[in-house]
């Protein structure tokens, strides 16, 4: 990841840059903030964005510390396949965290079917600041039983399953119910961490996040949506879906 202090691209390379703050460990006001722990539980065959982009804008909060843990120690595979992601702890070890954010993808299935990691988020989440998902994680979450009468959101392929754990599903990309934000798919988790950024800072802090890594969101399509996706994009779609190295 790219140091805060980089010289933009647009500076002259024998220019002498005025020191600046680092936004990962300074506030707005310019003091330090307290630690604050954020942690992203990985099984094989998570959905790499779901983890990468949180994960790019949550590391810049200030005084933030970001932490993979799983079932084992060791490498965890992506969905993809090419981007495992070593994780240097188990879950069993994390007895509470400030924020605790679940991921998506193919490792649903295995997260769900864990009794023991469904305990342990139940428990975790008494103690957090806030419990979060991206995507299908909001799965676990229903899973483990705390998403029962709220409104909640998933991947549009997830809405029947979400809505059988009790929670009422809505299409929205961020969802906000007291301290449980859901997001829905892939890409909609970088929405979240911002509304994640501003809720544990200030939204000052969340808006120089998003300008450093420059999220402004212009895509060349417009059919990022059940509701505005054309029948032969949605026939295309679940092609793909069958040819996916999700699949393989």
């Amino acid at each position: 990841m790219a140091a805060a202090t980089a010289l933009p691209l647009a500076a002259a390379a024998t220019a002498a840059p005025a020191p600046q703050p680092d936004i990962r460990t300074l506030g707005s006001s310019g003091k330090e903030e307290a630690a604050m722990d954020i942690v992203i539980p990985l099984y094989d065959a998570y959905e790499p964005l779901d983890v990468v982009g949180p994960y790019e804008v949550l590391a810049y909060l200030p005084g933030a510390s970001v932490r993979f843990v799983g079932a084992e120690k060791g490498p965890v595979k992506d969905a993809l396949g090419s981007l495992p992601t070593y994780v240097p702890a188990t879950y069993s070890e994390v007895e509470h965290c400030d924020v605790l954010l679940i991921p998506g993808g193919g490792s649903v299935e295995a997260m769900v079917a864990d009794a023991d990691f469904l305990a342990w988020v139940r428990r975790i989440h008494r103690r957090t600041r806030f419990t979060t998902s991206v995507c299908t994680g909001s799965l676990v979450l229903g899973a483990a039983g705390l998403l029962k009468g709220l409104t909640a959101t998933t991947h549009w392929g997830g809405a029947e399953a979400l809505a059988s754990y009790g929670a009422v599903y809505t299409p929205q990309r961020t969802v906000r119910q007291g301290k449980v934000i859901t997001s829905a798919g892939v890409s909609s988790g970088i929405d979240m961490a911002l509304t994640l950024a501003a809720l544990l800072t200030d939204e000052v802090t969340a808006q120089a996040i998003q300008l450093w890594v420059e999220y402004d969101p212009q895509p060349p399509f417009d059919s990022g949506s059940l509701a505005k996706a054309s029948d032969a994009v949605q026939k295309r779609v679940f092609e793909l879906g069958k040819e996916s190295p999700h699949n393989r």
